[in-house]
């Protein structure tokens, strides 16, 4: 995951462009609600993603938490007391989860989001901001497409296997990279990008706690599912409609143009 950063930073030194604008500065004055939504947003369309996913295939969902009770049966083998039932534990999970994972999370993902959208989404903001996600999207896509080829994120015993999930990886990267891009621009700092990907990170296993069975990785219920990533999806498309901070050109850490002033420009 520090493979972007360590790009951003050799391009700066062999392009000899400097180190200005690295998108570094908080910018909590002008951005905290972004951070918020970063943090707070992020799970609750991982938990709709799950949500839909079971409410479509309940054959999956396990009402039991025999996963969550195994694992406590494992601990209380091991010596280790655990005062509380399955539910209980679960939802002592989530509130962790949501309150620290990005904190524990989020030097990973600086590692990735340093070079994606701190370098590369100004670099791509002249094509316009629409075309600069999508096309970030997909090369974000493209470039875990070793590891998804080796089995992660969706493993290896699925019909269409590795293809499918390649393409898998391209749309979950592309619907969940346009919030996370929208989110930069509008903060004018990197922060809320990496926290709202360690969000996505830390939640991710949760929606598995709930599963049995051999539910189809493609489909969900985790967010690179397109099931599961649906939430996602109905959120970039609004944003890339309805957006002001995606239809202009503007650099990272400008302020959107207002609509007013796009009709001046004639846009």
């Amino acid at each position: 995951m520090a493979a972007p950063t360590l790009a951003h930073l050799l391009t700066r030194l062999v392009t000899r462009e400097g180190w200005h604008n690295l998108y570094l500065h908080p910018r909590l004055k002008r951005g905290w609600r972004f951070w918020v939504l970063a943090w707070l947003g992020t799970p609750l369309l991982v938990f709709l993603g799950a949500g839909l996913f079971y409410a479509l295939f309940p054959q999956y969902l396990d009402s039991n938490l025999s996963a969550v009770r195994q694992l406590l049966d494992q601990a209380r083998a091991a010596g280790r007391a655990v005062p509380v039932g399955p539910a209980t534990y679960l939802v002592i999970q989530i509130v962790q989860a949501i309150i620290i994972g990005p904190l524990i999370v989020g030097p990973a993902t600086f590692g990735e989001e340093f070079g994606w959208r701190a370098y590369l989404l100004p670099k791509l903001m002249p094509l316009g901001g629409r075309k600069a996600v999508i096309v970030l999207g997909v090369v974000w896509g493209v470039w875990h497409w070793p590891i998804i080829a080796m089995g992660h994120n969706y493993g290896l015993d699925y019909a269409g296997a590795p293809w499918l999930g390649l393409l898998g990886m391209v749309w979950f990267t592309l619907v969940a990279g346009t919030f996370l891009a929208w989110l930069t621009l509008n903060a004018g700092s990197v922060w809320p990008a990496v926290i709202g990907h360690a969000a996505m990170n830390s939640y991710a296993a949760l929606g598995a706690f709930l599963s049995r069975g051999q539910p189809n990785p493609l489909l969900g219920p985790l967010a690179t599912g397109v099931i599961g990533s649906l939430p996602f999806a109905v959120l970039a498309l609004m944003l890339l409609v309805g957006s002001h901070t995606l239809a202009g050109r503007q650099k990272l850490g400008q302020e959107p143009a207002q609509p007013s002033e796009l009709a001046h420009r004639g846009v």
